[in-house]
């Protein structure tokens, strides 16, 4: 069977999950990109990790990666020390998780830099300081951080930065198909920093706001973009981030059987754009 994966909080992002990892196995997805907590200060405990676990296992599904929290007051990118402390540890919390769960990529936002010059600077330093710490939890952990494109051109500033000071054992790209779309040169960044994918974020809009559609019910590119990933370093399955919110269904059962679907023709597509003989770009 084909790996599919969708995230897990295609209808809320926080609450118990387990009802809807369990309509996701039913729909027929193997795998789940976990959203839960993406934008808290939510600190996994052992207990629930365990409890995660055994819900996964149950229901047969695997974890594709962990979109981690950059955090509302724990933020590892704060330029208030305490706070950039605290968020270190959220990162590294999901970073265990993953780990602890069987997958080896977290997602994570990182600010867009400040304009004034005295500030980018010690911006910089902060992010440094808190990279370099998190870099050794990613080494005895194995787990990898891809850095997530927001929905303006300059979201790509910091990512370009980081990923050239940072090696691809460590860092990478999380490509957000939606954000792309918004800021207009996803797609153009997309091919630049092809060599560093590690996880995407599949799902569409009409270009003005993140609306996280089902594929091809927006104005993305899916041609360009199936042809983009087929040649990168992404070397996993689909993985859908989308909501049932707005998206005019009311049944989770029939939004998440038609996005089961859309993910298979995602998939064959990307198989399809391969082609026999063709090389994948690695890092």
């Amino acid at each position: 069977m084909e790996n599919t994966s969708i995230a897990t909080d295609h209808q809320q992002s926080t609450g118990s999950p387990r009802p809807h990892l369990q309509a996701i196995a039913e729909a027929g997805f193997t795998h789940v990109h976990w959203c839960h907590q993406w934008n808290t200060d939510f600190l996994y405990c052992t207990p629930e990790i365990d409890q995660i676990r055994a819900w996964l296992d149950g229901f047969g599904l695997e974890v594709t990666d962990i979109h981690a929290s950059a955090g509302r007051e724990k933020r590892w990118a704060s330029l208030v020390e305490y706070e950039r402390l605290a968020g270190v540890q959220l990162v590294a919390n999901r970073m265990e998780m993953a780990a602890d769960l069987g997958c080896d990529v977290i997602v994570l936002h990182v600010r867009e830099e400040p304009e004034d010059e005295a500030t980018r600077v010690t911006y910089w330093d902060c992010v440094r300081r808190s990279l370099d710490t998190l870099r050794e939890v990613a080494r005895t952990r194995g787990v990898r951080i891809a850095l997530e494109n927001g929905a303006t051109s300059e979201s790509w500033i910091p990512i370009a930065r980081i990923l050239t000071d940072y090696p691809p054992t460590f860092t990478g790209l999380c490509y957000d198909s939606g954000h792309g779309n918004i800021s207009g040169d996803g797609l153009k960044q997309l091919e630049v920093h092809a060599d560093r994918l590690l996880a995407v974020h599949l799902h569409d809009n009409d270009g003005t706001a993140d609306q996280h559609k089902l594929p091809f019910s927006g104005t993305v590119d899916w041609d360009r973009l199936v042809e983009l990933i087929a040649r990168s370093s992404y070397d996993k399955w689909v993985n859908l981030e989308v909501s049932q919110r707005g998206s005019g269904y009311d049944d989770e059962e029939a939004f998440l059987s038609d996005a089961q679907a859309i993910a298979r023709r995602l998939a064959q597509a990307v198989a399809d754009a391969h082609g026999p003989g063709d090389e994948v770009i690695v890092s």
